[in-house]
């Protein structure tokens, strides 16, 4: 150890008047913009993806480059803490989403959600395939192999975004639904198995395709799962009960808070997406039949602060002026069109066999298709891999903002005049425990 070098430098005054001014600029752009869409008839989240747009080099930058320069330096360590506060935020959202989760009919729920989440997942899978051995060559970089890069396209359209969809129910108020929970749990299988993917797809572009790379993947997936349904539940409630039984919510929150950053870091260590480690520990928060009126207060800051800055940070990296040639815009189309259909088509593949109505397939359909900053990511490492060129990743970013745009107009369409069961009726008095400031419904039952 260098004791001699002494402490590190804190962050400079500029970094750190740079980075307030960011969060307030952004806060505030996601807000105003989020009301406006709800006064269009749209949930805030189209406005707050929308203002990471308008502020990115899509708009701002074309439009003021010194202000953009200046506000949105180019510096890494300076992108950093923006984006860090953006994935404490989307991880938290998460985990309040896998709160709703009821996990007492999960094992009733999987066998459809297999279903949604096999067909959703192969259908725009196989097709994105096709599109990127079709693909002309000024979209796939010189040297890079031709399948490394249609597997590549086929994983970018395939996925869900788990965020996206977390947050469009839950402004919809359809986390209770049978319908949402069901685009949940096959989000939440999808969004596991985009992610092997995207492993496995990163591995061939940099070391070649090997079985141990997808061994290896799934046996800590086997592993968390398993733990998690098993060991974990139990352990999650007595924790949690301990923290209620003092009396002081604070507590409740702070626990709450640190399950869901430990269970996002245990599955980053193992490989896995941070995402998926916080939604798990979500469920079994959920679950642990503590009252969930304790966590409204993070729930409101959640809700209200982090989601919006991390929604508008992923716009940030949009570059859509790009997207002016008539090839390119054409590609860009079809892609699109391709991403859409597909998803739709499996997801009524899986609704249909699974004795769904017309308007659930629908319902499932528009859920499945938001791709959000999943495909964001997956373009970014793309792009970062040399995998991707600047073309290519414009165009999987315009899917990504396209398909998160029409879930919720066609959810809200798809659920329009449907009655709520007694089972989504008895889940809504749960969920409503979230936003309420004091007790209103009695604690969860012991889970069996």
């Amino acid at each position: 150890m260098n004791l001699a070098a002494g402490p590190i430098a804190t962050i400079s005054a500029h970094s750190l008047l740079i980075f307030l001014v960011q969060l307030l600029v952004l806060l505030l752009a996601a807000r105003a913009l989020g009301a406006l869409a709800m006064r269009c008839g749209m949930p805030r989240i189209v406005g707050e993806l929308l203002a990471g747009v308008v502020l990115g080099p899509s708009l701002l930058r074309n439009l003021a480059p010194s202000l953009s320069d200046w506000l949105f330096p180019t510096e890494p360590e300076q992108q950093h803490l923006i984006d860090a506060v953006g994935q404490v935020g989307v991880l938290l959202l998460v985990g309040l989403a896998g709160m709703q989760l009821d996990l007492g009919r999960f094992r009733h729920k999987l066998p459809a959600a297999a279903k949604v989440s096999l067909a959703g997942l192969l259908v725009p899978l196989a097709l994105g395939i096709g599109i990127g051995v079709l693909a002309p060559s000024p979209l796939r970089p010189d040297g890079t192999d031709e399948w490394v890069f249609a597997l590549f396209i086929g994983t970018a359209l395939c996925v869900s975004a788990i965020p996206v969809i977390a947050k469009t129910l839950m402004e919809l108020n359809l986390t209770h639904r049978n319908v949402g929970q069901l685009i949940l749990t096959a989000g939440m299988v999808d969004d596991a198995v985009g992610w092997l993917l995207l492993s496995v797809v990163a591995a061939a572009a940099t070391h070649g395709l090997g079985i141990a790379t997808v061994l290896t993947s799934l046996g800590w997936l086997l592993a968390v799962t398993t733990f998690a349904l098993t060991l974990g539940r139990p352990l999650v409630r007595q924790i949690m009960r301990r923290a209620e039984a003092t009396g002081d919510s604070t507590n409740v929150i702070a626990v709450a808070a640190v399950l869901l950053l430990g269970g996002a870091a245990a599955t980053h260590s193992m490989g896995l997406e941070a995402i998926f480690g916080t939604f798990l520990c979500g469920v079994l928060i959920g679950s642990s039949g503590i009252r969930l009126h304790a966590l409204a207060p993070l729930n409101t800051v959640v809700m209200g602060v982090l989601a919006p800055i991390f929604f508008a940070t992923a716009g940030l990296r949009m570059d859509l002026s790009t997207l002016v040639t008539g090839p390119l815009l054409l590609a860009a189309l079809v892609a699109v069109f391709v991403a859409v259909v597909g998803k739709f088509v499996g997801a009524w593949i899986g609704g249909a066999s699974s004795g769904l109505s017309r308007r659930e397939s629908v319902a499932l359909g528009a859920g499945m298709n938001a791709r959000g900053v999943i495909e964001v990511v997956i373009a970014m490492v793309g792009l970062r891999l040399g995998v991707l060129g600047t073309e290519a990743y414009t165009i999987l970013i315009l899917v990504a903002v396209v398909t998160s745009m029409m879930a919720p107009p066609l959810l809200r369409w798809a659920m329009a005049g449907s009655a709520l069961t007694a089972e989504e009726a008895e889940r809504e008095q749960r969920s409503m425990a979230l936003t309420a400031t004091e007790p209103a419904v009695p604690a969860r039952p012991e889970p069996g």
